[in-house]
């Protein structure tokens, strides 16, 4: 059941391996916006669209080579069924070709209402499936999967807690790292000593804008220290350059 005032976003999963999402896609914030009805995860086994007795979905690739590569009959035919049974989705190819998923992509996902994620195997493809059926290759990272599963799911799992309702605080996504390119700042919990480590006496302050300064300049910091190159695309605010020289110099006198 929708909630009222709530949109509805759907992913259509296209896998040989059904098991593989849909018990991890039913489990904490994801599974619970299932049940609220704020998103809604089909997964479809690319085998069901196969036409042979065997429901083959890979042959060998033209030309040699090692592996097998992904047929394009039984995708396409998936495609093209879940296209029809609701609103024109994105067709989007879980791959290491892919552009590579960030949080500004994951936004970018976040405004649409449906999307197709077609999850690869074994040596690919058929190139006639990317080029005319797909309309763009997401990769999770600069490394090689057996499966685009785990991707389809890193996507999943990212892009959901950035719709309405999913976490409850609308803000705490906006806050995280990455939302502005910034890593996020340092957290603490009870107890305020841990075997003598402490937490940071401004945080029990109570002093609201102290606070958010003290964590502006730790983000900041932690961003420099950690991700020079996102750092380096910073237009950074006179008051930004003096929260970052104030967390440097605290840094600095830390035994």
């Amino acid at each position: 059941m929708i909630l009222p005032g709530a949109s509805l976003m759907i992913y259509e999963i296209l896998t040989l391996f059904p098991a593989m999402v849909q018990v991890p896609l039913g489990e904490s914030i994801v599974g619970k916006a299932q049940q609220r009805g704020l998103i809604e995860v089909r997964v479809h086994n690319i085998r069901d669209y196969a036409s042979d007795r065997h429901q083959m979905t890979d042959d060998r690739p033209f030309g040699g080579g090692e592996g097998m590569v992904m047929k394009p009959e039984p995708i396409v035919r998936a495609i093209e069924d879940i296209k029809g049974q609701g609103p024109l989705p994105r067709v989007i190819l879980l791959s290491p070709q892919g552009r590579l998923f960030n949080q500004e992509k994951a936004w970018e996902l976040s405004r649409l209402s449906r999307v197709i994620l077609l999850c690869g195997r074994y040596e690919g493809v058929d190139e006639r499936v990317v080029s005319h059926f797909v309309d763009e290759e997401i990769s999770i990272g600069d490394y090689v999967l057996t499966g685009g599963e785990l991707g389809a799911m890193v996507v999943v799992d990212a892009v959901s807690r950035l719709l309405p309702g999913v976490l409850g605080n609308e803000s705490s996504a906006a806050d995280e790292s990455f939302s502005q390119e910034l890593l996020e700042y340092p957290q603490y919990t009870r107890p305020q000593d841990f075997r003598g480590l402490r937490v940071p006496e401004i945080l029990l302050s109570g002093n609201h804008e102290m606070i958010r300064q003290w964590r502006r300049g730790q983000s900041l910091l932690r961003t420099r220290h950690r991700r020079p190159d996102l750092f380096t695309r910073l237009r950074l605010t006179a008051e930004d350059e003096k929260l970052l020289r104030r967390a440097a110099d605290e840094e600095s006198r830390d035994p």
